[in-house]
């Protein structure tokens, strides 16, 4: 809701905007979230979850295009707590990103404003809790994004627009699931999926015959990929993370974790209630969930078999992926089309192999990239960044390549130039799908294939309408490639959506940093920004 009278509120802001120096013209909205536990029952039994204003999942963030989002979060628990958004850029504001690396937590009883700018994005997005583990507690819920009222959207406007939450679920209590990582030990197999926080056909959605509806499609779970399918209906995909796509129909959608995607679906069957299903992939165990899509005018419930999904075919979903394209033609954020930025003539400045691995450090279970397994310091590496705080991370503390190396710690951090463009390959030897993320940036996903990656690799690339996006599986045994345009100065985490795997180390912070001191390139920090470690008693700045 955007509120027009003079409040506290505004008179705060007014002191904050001028802080992060957010543009007079873009509207505000003012959300107050209370962040607390409560207990839960999705899978049938008492779980204490996060609750944000009494809500599992929490509510989602309406905004508009270059919005700025007000974002007041009374952290209620007995412990730090952080809330991070998955695909929002931050442009020019890491200190606002929410994880560890760039924000100190929320201490128990206090309060944080959040202070982000929509700038430039459209889409469907989420945001969770970045912290210890309470990712598998909730604390998330669904961001979206409208085009501003003079852009033309490449659909008509749907009869309305659903958020879907889907994810893999434990009974065992968020702190549990992190004492057995912490004793060094692999998580077991989840209990079971659920779908906005509600397991087997918990959750309804209902819709009138004949009209069609679009469905935010966000994939909030800790590691497992999901196939999701509609009984009777066909999906056109029209959106994936802040792109456009190619509007093309399908029976079944494969959502690896930490994605994000939008489909119309048009209610031309006959009156009566449908499954919505949501099963594993590529799991001996396959887990399923379902929902119910029911018609207005349906005097009859879900009925029949559940519609069976793919399982464990890698091609079937490789396949599918290389099918996902930008739509060249539709507007994006602005009006120009998306296809009038041409990365595939762009020059590479720098190529970066980023590979996954597993092993045991000093008897424990731990996970690395290129040898690195990450770990976080006292300080906030952004904070540190910015006091020149010494001896808390060292940029190129994890090479542009695999080394080989037994696996070791660090606080790993990679430098880059601000505007350079670059080829990143991830690169997948181990036997289970992995799935990336990168904080602050949209990357072309130009090619993806089995086997080891070479330079002759790049013949296969998609240098035209390949998907602009901020996740990306990479496939068993197999390697994805990326283009980024490094046009975002700040501190970064790159990461694994696996979110064991994050939190033992499978993560680093990309510095992407200019020697120009300049309000153009990036934002000061912000005035209310929290100080923590060997930041705490310093100064922000004056206002």
């Amino acid at each position: 809701m955007v509120r027009k009278g003079w409040s506290f509120w505004q008179g705060y802001v007014v002191l904050l905007a001028l802080a992060v120096v957010v543009k007079a013209e873009s509207p505000y909205r003012f959300i107050d979230w209370n962040v607390t536990y409560g207990d839960i029952f999705p899978l049938g039994v008492r779980q204490q979850g996060i609750l944000i204003n009494g809500q599992f999942p929490g509510p989602d963030i309406y905004s508009v295009t270059n919005d700025n989002l007000i974002i007041n979060v009374q952290n209620n628990l007995d412990e730090p707590f952080l809330l991070s958004w998955n695909g929002l850029q931050q442009r020019r504001n890491s200190y606002e990103d929410g994880v560890y690396g760039t924000t100190c937590p929320i201490p128990p009883g206090k309060n944080f404003t959040y202070i982000l700018q929509v700038k430039d994005q459209i889409g469907s997005f989420f945001y969770f809790p970045s912290l210890a583990f309470h990712k598998a507690a909730g604390g998330f819920g669904g961001i979206r994004v409208l085009s501003r009222p003079r852009i033309p959207v490449p659909f008509p406007d749907p009869a309305g627009d659903f958020t879907l939450l889907i994810g893999d679920w434990f009974k065992n209590d968020h702190r549990q699931l992190k004492a057995m990582l912490d004793g060094g030990h692999k998580l077991p197999f989840p209990d079971g999926i659920l779908i906005n926080g509600h397991g087997l056909n918990g959750a309804s959605f209902t819709v009138e015959q004949g009209k069609t509806y679009r469905f935010r499609i966000s994939n909030v779970g800790l590691q497992n990929s999901l196939n999701f399918r509609i009984q009777g209906h066909k999906m056109k995909l029209v959106e994936v993370e802040g792109t456009h796509t190619v509007q093309t129909i399908y029976e079944s959608l494969d959502v690896h974790v930490g994605q994000s995607y939008s489909v119309l679906v048009t209610m031309d069957q006959a009156a009566q209630d449908f499954y919505i299903v949501a099963s594993t992939r590529f799991t001996d165990n396959i887990l399923s969930t379902t929902a119910t899509l029911h018609y207005s005018n349906s005097n009859k419930a879900v009925s029949g078999p559940i519609p069976a999904g793919p399982t464990d075919q890698i091609d079937w979903s490789l396949n599918q992926a290389r099918s996902i394209r930008t739509n060249l033609t539709a507007s994006g954020p602005r009006p120009n089309p998306q296809g009038s930025y041409h990365y595939g003539l762009i020059n590479i400045t720098r190529t970066i192999k980023l590979v996954s691995s597993a092993a045991q450090v000093k008897g424990k279970q731990r996970y690395a990239v290129n040898s690195v397994s990450f770990v976080p310091t006292d300080t906030p590496l952004k904070l540190a960044d910015y006091f020149k705080i010494g001896g808390v991370f060292r940029v190129g503390s994890i090479p542009d390549n695999p080394t080989g190396q037994n696996m070791y710690l660090d606080t790993s951090v990679m430098g880059a130039d601000y505007r350079a463009f670059v080829e990143i390959v991830f690169e997948n030897h181990e036997n289970i799908v992995q799935t990336w993320h990168i904080d602050g940036y949209a990357f072309w996903v130009v090619g993806m294939n089995g086997g080891v990656w070479t330079p002759n690799s790049r013949e296969e690339y998609n240098l035209r309408d390949a998907v602009s996006r901020s996740t990306t599986q990479v496939y068993p045994k197999s390697w994805t490639a990326i283009y980024m345009a490094l046009d975002n100065v700040g501190m970064w985490n790159v990461r694994s959506e696996f979110w064991a795997r994050q939190y033992l180390g499978q993560q680093f912070y990309l510095r992407v940093y200019t020697a120009v001191n300049s309000l153009r390139d990036e934002y000061l920090i912000p005035k209310n920004a929290l100080l923590c470690g060997r930041a705490q008693g310093r100064s922000t700045r004056p206002l």
